[in-house]
């Protein structure tokens, strides 16, 4: 979800693995020329999950190994979940609408559904959260971890796993 660290933990995986991070809001912005919220208001809802969509497919197409940030509505879309199964190590940020709402409202680029978003996240972690398990090879609290330290278990697990070798 928009609001879990992806972003923070994502880049500091990427300086200790030493291996490029592809953000997805700047995935989004260098593809489609606009932010979330700019691409809602001119395409919908619709257009901004395809792409979503687009953006991560882009990613998934770039040299392994490497580290993407996932736009969490890309999850809605069955084919995104499939292509996430077979991309490599899954890891997914928990955290409650709460921590959610705390942590991103305010930002101009997250496209929000009213001034009080706190019913549509809870919807959406609901809908969502399924979702997030069934592609997820690691499921952490980010509610509760600092992002060093969710930081550290991803790069546990690519190193238990053989993530990003050529073996």
């Amino acid at each position: 979800m928009m609001g879990s660290g992806k972003s923070t933990v994502g880049r500091l995986l990427a300086e200790r693995l030493e291996w490029p991070y592809h953000d997805n809001d700047l995935l989004l912005v260098n593809g489609e020329g606009q932010t979330a919220r700019q691409l809602l208001a001119a395409r919908g809802d619709a257009g901004l999950l395809a792409a979503e969509v687009g953006a991560l497919r882009r990613a998934l197409a770039l040299p392994v190994p490497n580290i993407v940030g996932v736009a969490a509505r890309a999850i809605l879309d069955p084919q995104t979940r499939e292509a996430l199964r077979d991309a490599g190590l899954v890891a997914w940020l928990r955290v409650t609408p709460e921590t959610v709402r705390q942590r991103a409202v305010g930002a101009a680029h997250r496209p929000w559904p009213a001034d009080d978003p706190l019913p549509w996240l809870r919807a959406a972690v609901r809908e969502r959260d399924p979702l997030y398990a069934s592609v997820a090879d690691l499921a952490l609290d980010a509610d509760a971890h600092a992002p060093e330290l969710l930081g550290d278990a991803i790069a546990a697990a690519v190193t238990d796993r053989g993530c990003g070798t050529d073996d």
